[in-house]
This record gives structure tokens, C-alpha cells and sequence, in this order.
């Protein structure tokens, strides 16, 4: 009787510390977590001194701290977590006005390019001043149909 009580115990502590440590031999798929707002050096590199909050808010988008104490400053915070690894990688970037609400000054982990360097725009990105376009200048012409355009024109569509 003792020899079957103590057997049972020593199969349940062999069981109970079989659960403890789970062999990693197929391991789950985690995600990246993304958090906040992902800023590049080409947009922070559009940044000049003097830009009002929209065409900041244009560039480089939402931020995602905006104080109520703090009207002249805007927090812009990233978070990436691999999923695999789970290293954590953290940007924190500010954009600071003045009291006209003109950028004054930039702070933060990605770093904005020197007035006296100026970067030839890239050939992906393409900048329209919707404010230098006259309201009364021709429109462009329509541009020549193709085969298709063709075809459906002689057949009455």
C-alpha cells in the first residue's frame, strides 16, 4: 500500500515537472508590432525653419502627441517590436514652433539635413504649389486614345 502511494507520487511529480519545460522544437509565429509613426530621413529632410503646422502635418503627418499645456509642440513616437527576436526599437522625434505657430527648431532621434544642403528631390516624389495654379489657364490636352479607345469609339461605346 505504501509502495503504490509512493509510486503514484513520484509519477505525479514526474509528470508536474514534465509540464514545467516545453522542448522549442516548432515554435508559434509572432508579428512585428507597430506602433506610432514612422518617419524617414527624406521627410524629416523636407523640413525647413518658418513651415506652419499644416504643411509639418503635411509632411511628416499626424502626431501622435499633441499637448493641450504644450500648443507649440508636437511628439512624433515609434515603436517597433520584432516578433521573432523581440528586440524593441524606439524613435523619438519633436517638432517645436514658435509663437505664430511657425517651425522653429526639430529635436529627436532623426536629424533634419542643413539649410546649406539642399538634396535634389527625388524622382518618386513630385511637389505641386496647388496655390501657383491659375484658375482661368487652359487645360492641358486629353491625350490620344489608344487601341482600345479606338476600337470601343467605332463600335459606339
Amino acid at each position: 500500500m505504501i509502495s503504490s502511494r509512493l509510486s503514484i507520487a513520484a509519477l505525479a511529480i514526474f509528470l508536474l515537472g514534465a509540464c514545467s519545460s516545453v522542448p522549442r522544437i516548432v515554435t508559434e509565429y509572432r508579428i512585428d508590432v507597430q506602433q506610432g509613426n514612422v518617419l524617414t530621413q527624406d521627410m524629416v529632410s523636407q523640413l525647413r525653419p518658418g513651415l506652419t503646422r499644416d504643411q509639418v502635418r503635411f509632411v511628416l503627418g499626424t502626431p501622435l502627441l499633441v499637448d493641450m499645456f504644450h500648443a507649440n509642440r508636437w511628439d512624433y513616437l515609434y515603436r517597433l517590436q520584432s516578433g521573432r527576436t523581440g528586440e524593441v526599437e524606439l524613435r523619438r522625434f519633436t517638432v517645436l514652433f514658435d509663437g505664430e505657430g511657425k517651425l522653429d527648431r526639430v529635436e529627436g532621434d532623426v536629424v533634419a539635413e542643413l539649410s546649406g544642403e539642399a538634396a535634389a528631390p527625388d524622382v518618386k516624389s513630385r511637389v505641386l504649389d496647388l496655390g501657383a495654379i491659375d484658375g482661368d489657364a487652359p487645360m492641358p490636352p486629353p491625350e490620344e486614345k489608344g487601341f482600345f479607345g479606338r476600337v470601343l469609339e467605332k463600335v459606339g461605346l
